[in-house]
């Protein structure tokens, strides 16, 4: 007999949220709440826009996804480029901008960036809470002045899950990159020490359908699967890629299928 797991709280106290707030509610199956819950993650609406805080000792402040300022920011104008790892591992050149399936969106990140070059992304997430955290995000970067212009054309969202998903896909609507970044193997320190990625490992809970995933994205992907890694990782499903692609600590596995 399996045993429920409890809805996940939305707290709001912005009188002009509560409309959204309801929509939430109905999208995704939050549970509104008056106060935050003791010891575990809730979602908190806010004119701002959406965050995930955490009551527990090692709460390190809110978690929003930004497209429009921070990192993502610093990096959509000073990345690199086309000549990033990311971009080369994607296959993109001059004159060739691929469709990309990003079967595991997580905070949105790379999907965004292949996105501000040119490619047409589509971020499938199963995760409620993360994929209510994009659509907040994609929300707020439509009405940019500097990006809104392609969001809402070149990032597309879906929640669910992409083993699902893209056996669903007819053979025309199939993207020409699938992109998976699984959750890092465990005792990455460094890595651990980032609250986001530390707060996706314990919402999401372990990795375990990985390679499976790696074998689905084999069969629908019309020219490449990049898988990315840590640098010093073993393969994703002790599968060999055809080439790889190393930036300071992170490896792109590519795996041709055209």
């Amino acid at each position: 007999m399996s045993v429920s797991q409890p809805r996940t709280g939305l707290l709001t106290t912005d009188i002009a949220c509560q409309q959204q707030a309801q929509s939430l509610v109905l999208q995704f199956g939050f549970e509104l709440i008056s106060n935050p819950p003791c010891g575990a993650y809730y979602l908190c609406l806010k004119e701002q826009g959406l965050q995930l805080h955490h009551t527990g000792p090692r709460a390190a402040g809110p978690i929003r996804i930004d497209f429009v300022t921070g990192t993502l920011a610093h990096r959509r104008r000073f990345g690199g480029g086309r000549g990033q790892p990311l971009a080369r591992a994607a296959g993109m050149k001059p004159g060739f901008k691929p469709t990309v399936w990003d079967a595991t969106a997580g905070l949105g990140r790379d999907g965004f960036v292949l996105a501000s070059l040119g490619c047409r992304v589509t971020l499938c997430e199963r995760s409620a809470i993360l994929t209510a955290l994009l659509q907040d995000a994609l929300h707020r970067a439509a009405l940019d002045a500097d990006i809104g212009g392609w969001i809402g054309e070149r990032l597309h969202l879906i929640h669910g899950d992409s083993r699902a998903m893209l056996q669903q896909l007819a053979e025309p609507q199939q993207a020409e990159v699938i992109y998976l970044d699984p959750m890092y193997p465990p005792g990455k320190a460094r890595v651990l020490a980032k609250k986001d990625i530390r707060a996706l490992q314990e919402l999401l809970g372990p990795d375990r359908d990985s390679g499976a995933l790696l074998e689905v994205a084999l069969q629908h992907a019309r020219r490449r699967v990049v898988v990315k890694r840590p640098r010093r990782a073993g393969w994703l499903g002790d599968r060999k890629p055809d080439t790889c692609i190393d930036s300071k600590r992170t490896r792109y596995d590519i795996y041709v299928t055209l």
